[in-house]
């Protein structure tokens, strides 16, 4: 089973208190961008795979899809979402990302923001997803970039004059990475930007777009702390198709 970090009282508390926590979608930095690589929402019928609070599941029926099922192995980020709302067009259920059993050709949107590095059998998700998807329709995801995922001790190196690196190494070592990021013994799963695009591949998806993302100008003037965020790229928008 995928590590259920959320449901930890100490991850949980700390998650709670970040801005995206707080003020949803636009307060997601790269939502913009994520944003535009989505099909328009009329009729559609959504899945969102760890759909945390319902952030997205709301903003899709809100924008005219037809019905969302959101998932997430988290029952308290699954309490935090029906919490937010009772539409009928939204039915929320907890899953396994690991072991899903999706019914076949039913879905025209899959989505997942932040969860897909925590996967350890990524092409296995990737295949159950294409058979659940109906063909044409669209699967849109944000995950860790490679480059951020990747040092077996991940942190700002700062030199003398105050400049900071990104210390890159084990890049080629595919695998666990256990940090200690608002809890300790957060498990994620790093691999190439090469394999994670060759199982989309080989799953049968054509890749549409793939944004390294990164701060606009406009996004470091309103949340100077995103400047940082240039130096290195945090994570990884991509758009493909069944």
């Amino acid at each position: 089973m995928t590590q259920n970090i959320y449901d930890d009282p100490d991850f949980f508390h700390g998650y709670s208190q970040m801005s995206r926590s707080i003020g949803g979608l636009d307060a997601a930095p790269e939502w913009p961008a994520l944003k535009a690589l989505l099909p328009a929402m009329h009729g559609l019928n959504v899945v969102d795979l760890g759909c945390g609070y319902g952030w997205f599941c709301r903003w899709a029926v809100e924008n005219g899809a037809a019905a969302v099922l959101g998932l997430d192995v988290s029952e308290k980020m699954l309490d935090r979402a029906r919490q937010s709302s009772t539409d009928a067009n939204i039915h929320y259920e907890r899953a396994d990302l690991e072991h899903l059993d999706l019914p076949a050709c039913h879905f025209d949107l899959a989505y997942s923001s932040l969860a897909l590095h925590y996967i350890k059998d990524l092409p296995g998700l990737f295949a159950q997803l294409y058979a659940a998807l109906k063909p044409g329709s669209h699967f849109v995801f944000s995950i860790e970039h490679p480059i951020f995922m990747a040092p077996r001790n991940p942190g700002w190196l700062v030199d003398n004059e105050g400049r900071k690196r990104w210390p890159l190494d084990s890049y080629q070592m595919e695998g666990e990475r256990v940090t200690n990021w608002l809890a300790d013994g957060v498990i994620k799963q790093h691999r190439t930007v090469g394999t994670l695009l060759n199982a989309l591949i080989a799953a049968g998806f054509n890749i549409r777009h793939v944004n390294e993302w990164g701060p606009s100008d406009e996004d470091v003037v309103s949340q100077p702390a995103l400047a940082e965020e240039r130096e290195r790229p945090m994570m990884m928008l991509v758009a493909v198709q069944r």
